[in-house]
């Protein structure tokens, strides 16, 4: 057995393919050499932002000897056919060989290959591997006709074992594979001969060169906390920065500087993302004022003035980067203490999206939308319209306009300033969440109205114009919305189904689509004394039933994110589908707390015995409704009841019936699922000592419509028939 040790060294890779790039170099080259009869024992690839590495570890020498049998035509078929079939199989006629079979005597063929040498495997695997890599971005350099993501300098390959080293012959594109690589740019430039996995690490290291990307990342955390601990700082901690970083050096030397007092009063985010996105620098903290106060770079290389020259640099390019965001925000602050009127006209000149008319329309729509959802997160409506009709005025500002991340926060540091109640501010800066399944969820009233109206108004626009996912593609993130709509009211145990909602989003949205010149005639309207019939009485009658269509196609796909994030709950597909089955689906906290408690009764002995109970009587049922061609849907006489069994059964259900249908129009679906237990042990006696089909036709009538109000009662909870053994 052998290591094979592969490095692809060229110029910088950016940070961001790196790892993709690793795991594509392993899978493409592994595939393949066990594709072709190599096994091996591990494999690990590694990355700098200058080299791609794939070390395999007990790979086979050689490939295996295989033999082949392949059946050919009979001996009496057509010789065009016998030539085809040796033309397939490489042989010529007298080394086929002749045998009895069912069919006569026909042809076979032996084909038997001698195993191939690791070296000459590898060298073909590679060859096609960098010449088809699958890179996101790749392009040819000079007159190179390989395409790679950076220009390829040089490829290392060896295969080394106990009885010696072996360069593995590969050339792409005029480049020759050698047994030579080099160490860091500036600090180890000169080459040096590689003989195996284990010398090639450390002698890199030696020659300042740090291969495995989560040492060096671990390395720029440990220093870049001590550097700010031992001057009473903290370091402000980012993983996706962190990880960026130790992608973008070989040799990471953490160095600390200062940022200049008169950018302390800027707000911390915008301190912490200009830093980062600009110049790839961590934000230290003072705990005691909270300010960032100082930063953290990672240079690629030691120097003998202990980066000082690298500090001095760096320092005076964040000052002018800090100088124009400090510009942006004393600009931002005039406008926002103004009362932020400036900022509202302008967004009357952006479109949002040419079918949905203007930013300021969309506002417009948001302001209704939340006004009626106030209702339901008992938020006060005049406080909720406002936080509504400013929670997107600094989309103009110059702040937003160079940090477009900051989009919302912004806008909260902009109320305040102003003067505004501080649930306007905190409206602004939580209606974009949650953007994700870990994101927080706003909880404060007017929040959540505004939140719950921008998600609903960019789902029902979007699926008015029919801009809607498809595949993998969805460029204005509504499956995000769509969730993030579902946690909202989920978490916020907002109890109430949203049709009419987002049938009101439908009738705004369809102003703007039919672009009609009067766009006054919108209004708000109060969900609490309209029906669903009412709104789309306004939507027209010419539009209505298209959109009916449409608001039929986004419950259910609101339906498929429900499935999706109750499944992340430990909650079973049949559960849910029993629920979603259910009246009242477009509750989503009414519906995922009946999931929840009817898994858990699934879960107990209680509930797996009842379950089968159900199945029986149902099965039984419906044979014999099929069978009779009529339904059982009569109610039951107890005094065709015949044996005690059965009178038990209309006993418990006649002490239990009522309290479970009452506990199920209180919700209390916890209560409701303990009352259906108690059916339990009645059916399982009663399926065990009752004949349901008695030659008397009134009692076996009786006993089948008894059947049929077990399972009214039972599916009054959920449908149980939709839930699997």
């Amino acid at each position: 057995m052998a290591d094979l040790l592969l490095e692809l060294f060229s110029e910088e890779i950016p940070a961001i393919m790196q790892n993709k790039a690793c795991e594509d170099l392993n899978n493409v080259v592994t595939n393949a050499l066990v594709e072709a009869g190599l096994t091996y024992n591990s494999s690990k690839s590694l990355s700098t932002p200058r080299r791609l590495c794939l070390m395999i570890e007990g790979l086979i020498n050689k490939s295996p000897d295989t033999r082949e049998e392949r059946k050919g035509p009979r001996v009496d078929a057509p010789e065009q056919a016998l030539n085809g079939f040796l033309r397939g199989v490489g042989l010529t006629i007298d080394q086929l060989e002749v045998r009895d079979d069912k069919k006569g005597k026909t042809y076979f063929a032996i084909i038997e290959k001698e195993g191939r040498f690791a070296s000459e495997i590898v060298s073909e695997v590679i060859n096609d591997a960098v010449n088809n890599f699958p890179w996101p971005k790749s392009m040819r350099w000079g007159s190179k006709s390989l395409k790679w993501v950076r220009p390829l300098h040089s490829i290392l390959c060896i295969l080394s074992a106990e009885d010696g080293v072996e360069t593995v012959k590969v050339e792409i594109d005029g480049i020759k594979s050698s047994n030579l690589t080099a160490g860091h740019r500036f600090m180890s430039p000169d080459h040096f001969t590689v003989s195996s996995i284990e010398q090639y690490q450390k002698d890199l290291k030696k020659s300042y060169v740090i291969l495995d990307a989560h040492e060096r990342a671990d390395h720029i955390l440990e220093d870049a906390k001590n550097l700010a601990f031992a001057q009473g700082l903290e370091l402000v901690e980012d993983i996706n920065l962190l990880n960026e970083v130790a992608g973008l050096v070989e040799y990471p030397v953490v160095l600390m500087g200062e940022i200049s007092k008169e950018f302390f009063e800027l707000p911390a985010e915008v301190l912490m993302t200009s830093m980062k996105e600009h110049q790839k620098f961590f934000s230290v903290r003072n705990p005691k004022s909270n300010r960032i106060e100082k930063f953290i770079t990672v240079a690629n290389r030691a120097t003998s003035d202990n980066g000082e020259t690298i500090i001095a640099g760096n320092q005076k390019v964040l000052f002018a980067r800090l100088s124009d965001a400090k510009f942006f925000w004393e600009n931002d602050l005039r406008i926002a203490k103004a009362g932020m009127n400036e900022w509202s006209e302008k967004l009357n000149k952006v479109t949002f999206h040419n079918k949905l008319g203007s930013q300021s329309e969309r506002i417009k729509r948001i302001s209704f939308i939340a006004s009626a959802t106030s209702r339901l997160t008992n938020a006060d409506m005049e406080l909720t319209n406002k936080a509504a009709m400013l929670c997107k005025v600094d989309l103009s500002s110059e702040m937003v306009g160079e940090f477009a991340k900051l989009q919302g926060l912004m806008g909260s540091y902009y109320a305040a300033e102003a003067g505004l109640p501080i649930e306007i501010g905190n409206a602004s800066k939580e209606h974009y969440s949650p953007q994700g399944p870990t994101d927080a969820v706003p909880s404060a009233p007017v929040s959540i109205s505004v939140a719950l109206a921008d998600k609903i108004d960019t789902l029902t626009g979007f699926w008015l114009i029919d801009e809607k996912p498809t595949g993998s593609k969805d460029p204005f993130a509504l499956r995000r919305a769509a969730l993030g709509i579902i946690r909202l009211v989920i978490d916020n145990e907002i109890n109430e189904p949203l049709e009419c909602i987002l049938a009101y989003g439908f009738y705004l949205n369809s102003i703007a689509v039919q672009s009609l010149e009067d766009k006054s005639q919108t209004k708000y309207i109060d969900l609490s004394n309209n029906s669903l019939e009412q709104i789309f009485e306004l939507i027209g009658e010419g539009h209505s039933k298209k959109t009916k269509g449409i608001l039929r196609d986004l419950i259910s796909f609101f339906h498929d994110r429900l499935k999706v994030y109750l499944r992340d709950q430990n909650i079973n597909h049949d559960v849910i589908d029993a629920c979603l089955a259910m009246p009242n689906n477009t509750n989503f906290s009414l519906l995922a707390k009946r999931a929840k408690v009817l898994q858990e009764f699934c879960d107990s002995d209680d509930g797996k015995n009842l379950l089968q109970g159900f199945k029986r009587a149902n099965n039984i049922l419906s044979a014999e409704e099929k069978k009779d061609g009529v339904s059982y849907e009569g109610t039951p006489e107890i005094n065709y009841a015949q044996i005690d069994e059965e009178r038990s059964l209309f006993k418990i259900l006649d002490e239990n019936e009522s309290d479970i249908i009452d506990y199920i129009n209180k919700q209390d679906f916890k209560s409701a699922m303990g009352a259906l237990a108690n059916l339990r042990l009645p059916i399982d006696l009663f399926f065990e000592n009752v004949q349901i089909n008695s030659d008397s036709k009134i009692v076996r009538r009786n006993r089948l419509c008894l059947l049929n109000r077990i399972r009214l009662i039972m599916k009054s909870a959920a449908d149980f028939t939709l839930i699997e053994n």
